[in-house]
């Protein structure tokens, strides 16, 4: 026997019979805005010219789709609105200013919708893309007998956490896109179900673990069955085939049996007293196998197959039923579970007990009240389109507006991890809050109410000097819980505060906001620098009677690319004054070797004796340049001086380069000697650490106990405070640049040390 080409007519807990949802799709549409009752005619008549003869990359006709995906939101109680919506979303891709266009034909708010479902739309194609080349991939692998796929599986795992991600910012900004989303994709798996042609493997499979789960949470169960199992007939064809045969084959024994025992339990609880509405409740073919799976049973094991559903109005109701069930049926002790006792985590109620009849039959009876029955069916809906769950509502959330429904939708949706499988720690790393106009913003666990302002705008970021927690006001290094409402209080103008880079104080965690800040703090540094360098420069330029001298040509003969360069390199003494002179005042040619002329070098200014090489020349004088103070065992690079002998260069000085690029014939090569002194001989360099950190007291005492930890002597220290940084130079002695490191480590954790490094 075949099996059937569309699924069986079967339902799954919680909420299992077919029902229409016009609550949430009515929730979905503005009631405050006055509807067109021609919407759904001028939209198709609007985009049929457009989509007439074009074809979606599924292979069906765009018209066509279009007409199917209104087909189900009119099904499921869809407004005239969001039927219009649906023609207008794939008509998008056609106009040219499509915001434009459809905001004068039909309004802002169509386009609004409009636009962000097709945004939608591309990501999550990008995203099966991007999956089907990592499938692709890792089959490669496999077929190779390489250990890639599991790097593949991975990165195919995260592809999917981050179209879900996507999905739930789509979701924020209008509740109605997801509810398009999920028509259509209900549509695709339809038309290739008509076709008898497959779908993508990505495709199916974003329906069964992604599609699904999301119209569970949000009680969109006709979508949720329908999806369900047409994915899983495409992925698992073989398995589909073999339950529907199985389900076919004792279908009318089964249907006998169940409408008799309904019957008969509806009579007899009448007769108890007791007004209950019983109901039959087939399954669904997907649900079927994940219980058989979850529960390694064989199909006649499954006893819900045969299952009933007992509706009543209070929930003492509730136990007098399954009184009455166990006393006159044989129960399963094992398969009873109390949910009004203790509700599921997402607020579902109900009693569920396994009963067999005269013959050892079994069969499923969940019994529950009205209101949780209204709860089961319509899930989120339930939160702001039914009262009968009283002010609190179910799980804790009252909606007493469309406002307090969204914080229920985000809640929902941040426990639909649940539903998904191998992402059991989606949202682990994140939390979601919400503006004071309902668009949730995703930050990082931690956050706090500036990583927020810096998240919605840069400028909010810099201007925010207070916030507002769920109406209350906090302290700006509170951290964030998801679902909470933020909202703002900024100045005019203004920028950050230097504190919020302070790790201790917590300010920050998000790493957007904390490069925003430093950006903020380097363009003032930097401003302040140029500034600096540009008041020496004038004044070496007037010394030197060059005022006229043109300053592009200055900056690229140094190798900058401008003068504000030039100038910041300057103020941040990276390029030294000296090196400008020399380029004003370029050296006569330079002598033949036999005439350079050596003079005796004083104090700092020689190299310790013998610690210096200069390869192929014997006594030569040498002199560790100022600029950049080389240690052992530094790279080191000479240039030959007229009248001082080699002086000695770091490989990485910018002084050296600049020397170099002008004068190449002066370079020669140079090497430590690997000479140390001992006791009172021992050899010491004097090198230059500069730090950049933020200015408070006793900032210098505690750097310099950092020093006198690691033993070092500081023979010199230039300090400067600029708009509460402080640049500090600390000239220190060595024995060898190893040290050097050393205590730039130590001193890089004292408290408010933004930056340490060798000048």
């Amino acid at each position: 026997m075949s099996a059937p080409e569309l699924s069986p007519v079967v339902a799954e807990k919680p909420g299992d019979a077919p029902t229409h949802v016009p609550a949430l799709v009515s929730a979905l549409a503005r009631p405050q805005q006055v509807v067109d009752p021609r919407a759904v005619e001028r939209a198709r008549a609007f985009a049929e010219p457009l989509l007439l003869t074009e074809t979606l990359d599924t292979g069906e006709n765009t018209l066509a789709h279009a007409d199917g995906v209104a087909g189900i939101i009119d099904a499921i109680g869809g407004t005239a609105e969001m039927k219009a919506c649906v023609y207008l979303v794939y008509a998008c891709q056609y106009l040219n200013r499509p915001r434009e266009v459809i905001s004068k034909a039909f309004g802002p708010d169509y386009a609004d919708v409009a636009i962000e479902t097709t945004k939608l739309v591309q990501l999550q194609r990008q995203a099966r893309l991007k999956a089907a080349q990592i499938r692709a991939q890792r089959a490669a692998a496999e077929a190779a007998g390489s250990m890639v796929n599991r790097i593949g599986a991975t990165e195919l795992e995260a592809s999917q956490t981050e179209n879900i991600r996507k999905m739930l910012l789509a979701f924020s900004r209008d509740l109605r896109v997801v509810m398009l989303r999920l028509a259509s994709r209900l549509q695709t798996l339809r038309f290739h179900a008509a076709s008898k042609t497959p779908p993508d493997e990505g495709l199916a499979a974003e329906s069964l673990h992604v599609f699904a789960p999301l119209a569970n949470r949000l009680g969109i169960w006709q979508l949720k069955w329908e999806m369900e199992d047409l994915a899983f007939r495409f992925l698992e064809p073989d398995t589909y085939k073999h339950i529907a045969r199985l389900l076919d084959e004792k279908r009318v024994e089964r249907e006998s049996h169940v409408e008799q025992v309904r019957q008969q339990l509806e009579s007899a609880l009448k007769a108890q007293g007791i007004d209950a509405e019983v109901q039959g409740r087939p399954k669904h073919i997907y649900s079927i196998v994940k219980k058989m799976r979850g529960k390694s049973l064989d199909f006649e094991q499954v006893f819900d197959i045969r299952a009933l559903r007992v509706v009543v109005p209070e929930i003492d109701d509730c136990y007098r039923v399954l009184a009455y069930a166990h006393a006159h049926f044989s129960p399963v002790p094992e398969e009873f579970d109390d949910y009004i006792s203790k509700p599921k985590p997402n607020g579902y109620q109900s009693l569920h007990t396994v009963v067999r009849d005269e013959q050892g039959r079994a069969f499923e009876i969940q019994i529950r009240t009205r209101a949780m029955h209204e709860h089961a069916e319509h899930g989120v809906a339930a939160h702001w389109a039914y009262k009968e769950a009283g002010s609190k509502g179910y799980a804790g959330v009252s909606a007493s507006s469309d406002y307090d429904a969204k914080i229920a939708v985000l809640r929902q949706l941040l426990a639909w991890q649940s539903d998904m499988g191998g992402a059991k720690h989606l949202f682990d790393d994140a939390i979601y809050v919400l503006t004071p106009h309902a668009a949730i913003v995703e930050l990082p666990k931690g956050a706090t109410p500036v990583d927020f302002a810096y998240t919605v705008h840069t400028d909010l970021g810099h201007r925010c000097r207070g916030a507002r927690v769920d109406g209350v006001m906090v302290t700006l290094n509170t951290p964030l819980q998801n679902g909470q409402t933020v909202e703002i209080v900024a100045a005019k103008e203004g920028g950050p505060s230097r504190d919020w880079l302070n790790p201790e104080q917590g300010y920050l965690v998000s790493h957007r906001a904390k490069s925003k800040v430093r950006a903020w703090f380097n363009a003032l540094a930097a401003q302040d620098n140029i500034q600096r360098g540009r008041e020496a420069l004038d004044k070496l330029l007037q010394r030197e009677g060059k005022t006229t001298l043109n300053l592009d040509d200055l900056a690229a003969g140094l190798g900058y690319a401008n003068p504000q360069a030039l100038c910041e390199a300057l103020g941040k003494e990276e390029l030294t004054l000296r090196t400008v002179e020399q380029y004003l005042n370029p050296p006569q040619a330079l002598p033949t070797p036999d005439e350079v002329v050596i003079k005796k070098a004083r104090g700092e200014d020689r190299a310790p004796q013998g610690s210096v090489l200069v390869v192929g020349m014997d006594s030569l004088l040498t002199q560790l340049a100022k600029c950049c103070k080389p240690a052992p065992p530094d790279d080191i690079r000479g240039y030959v001086t007229r009248g001082k002998g080699v002086s000695v260069h770091r490989a990485d000085c910018p002084d050296f380069a600049a020397l170099a690029q002008r004068h190449p014939g002066r370079v020669i090569d140079v090497q430590w000697s690997g000479v140390k002194g001992k006791g009172e001989h021992a050899l010491y360099y004097p090198v230059d650490v500069a730090v950049e950190a933020i200015d408070r007291q006793g900032l210098l005492r505690d750097i310099s106990d950092a020093f006198a930890r690691e033993k070092i002597n500081v023979i010199g220290v230039q300090t400067q405070s600029v708009k509460g940084v402080a640049w500090m130079t600390f000239t220190v002695e060595v024995p060898d640049a190893l040290r050097v490191s050393r205590v730039m480590a130590a001193v890089q954790d004292v408290p408010g040390v933004q930056s340490v490094r060798r000048r």
